[in-house]
């Protein structure tokens, strides 16, 4: 696990955008019980997490279409929060930084770090924002 100090700038990050903190698997539960859609954010303190995902992510949340709730869990930070997560992504090979989008507290579109490392921010934006016009649009419009 990381020392505090030494992660909570990169959480403020995300956190200064109004991006919840799920720091417990309780938090991860409750979040996802409010229905509706819900992006976590898996963050993490590597270079693509810096450079790439947390600045495509508050990029992604300027568009007119968005999630109805937005938390983060810090790998290395939040053990068991991520742990959480990562339990309810079992399809998906654990991968820290990473972006899942769920309907009803069901998973349906994940970002891996794999295409978070291949991409620049605007890409990873751009990505975030059809997948919210895809499963995100419905909520927002009702």
């Amino acid at each position: 696990m990381y020392p505090e100090y030494f992660i909570a700038p990169m959480r403020e990050e995300l956190s200064r955008y109004g991006i919840e903190e799920t720091r417990s698997a309780a938090d991860v539960d409750g979040l996802l019980a409010k229905g509706g859609t819900a992006m976590i954010v898996v963050n993490s303190v590597c270079g693509c997490a810096a450079g790439k995902a947390r600045p495509g992510i508050v990029q992604s949340l300027q568009h007119s279409v968005k999630p109805d709730h937005v938390a983060t869990v810090f790998a290395g930070g939040d053990v068991e929060a991520t742990a959480r997560v990562r339990e309810i992504l079992s399809d998906y090979p654990p991968s820290s930084p990473s972006v899942a989008l769920f309907q009803d507290g069901k998973p349906v579109y994940f970002m891996p770090r794999m295409a978070i490392e291949s991409s620049d921010a605007l890409t990873i934006s751009e990505n975030l924002k059809r997948a919210y016009e895809q499963y995100c649009g419905q909520s927002q419009q009702a």
